[in-house]
């Protein structure tokens, strides 16, 4: 069975959020939204290794809150650089040999499933990357800066990508290894491994595995949530901290 190393970025400003906490720690039906997003990951027997990658500004708060998480849960924390590719840069320098595979999955969309990572581990394990993506169902319209509708494009073959995006250990690391001789906008880590003449396969998702920006995302990423079974790991208690210091400071319910 291929192994996976899970890499969390969640190292953003999170500018446009509006709220005192930044995205990954804010209060997510009673976890913060990061924690519920490692969940995820956390009881998989293919994954090997997971990296949460924080900003240095937010070490302290990051310790103080939840270093029992980290510890019980096993998640290496490294701090990341100053753009999202810095980040993951980081952390995919600290991947173990053992894996064979690394997924890349914003720390901000806590509401993935476990059927959605079968279907894009299995899917990279045999094309060597995927990535989960939606096709685009509405009509789309191009724009000048003035808003003015400029053209009607085809939606024939576009598709929303989302996370995770699976690859090839070696393949994301030639990547990254030759981000800097690239040129123009480079939006995601697929794109890098498009650059090396890669194929990259999309997974078939659903809108509902939606990324937090905005308060109102926060919103319906709760509703989303408690429309399903909870999905906590059903772990048991750690010998060595309660149950509510274990979660963050809060009460599992």
């Amino acid at each position: 069975m291929p192994k996976f190393a899970v890499i969390l970025p969640a190292a953003g400003k999170s500018s446009r959020f509006g709220d005192k906490e930044k995205k990954p720690f804010v209060n997510l039906d009673g976890r913060a939204v990061w924690l519920r997003t490692a969940e995820l990951f956390v009881n998989r027997s293919d994954v090997c290794q997971m990296i949460l990658v924080i900003a240095a500004e937010d070490q302290e708060l990051f310790e103080r809150r939840y270093r029992p998480n980290i510890v019980f849960m096993n998640i290496k924390v490294v701090l990341g650089g100053e753009e999202r590719f810095d980040s993951v840069a980081k952390g995919l320098a600290q991947v173990n040999d053992s894996a064979d595979f690394v997924a890349i999955h914003d720390a901000v969309r806590p509401c993935l499933t476990s059927e959605l990572i079968d279907a894009v581990f299995t899917a990279a394990a045999q094309h060597g990357a995927a990535l989960l993506a939606t096709p685009i169902q509405d009509t789309i319209k191009r724009a000048d800066s003035s808003k003015r509708v400029e053209a009607t494009v085809s939606r024939e073959g576009l598709w929303l990508a989302q996370t995770p995006q699976v690859f090839r250990r070696d393949w994301l690391t030639e990547a990254y290894a030759r981000r800097s001789t690239l040129r123009g906008p480079i939006t995601d880590d697929a794109q890098l491994v498009e650059t090396l003449g890669k194929p990259v396969y999309l997974v078939t998702a659903p809108a509902t595995n939606i990324k937090i920006t905005t308060r109102s995302d926060l919103a319906l990423a709760e509703a989303i949530l408690k429309s399903r079974p909870d999905p906590r790991p059903n772990r048991p208690a750690h010998p060595f901290a309660d149950e509510a210091e274990m979660w963050g400071g809060r009460p599992r319910r």
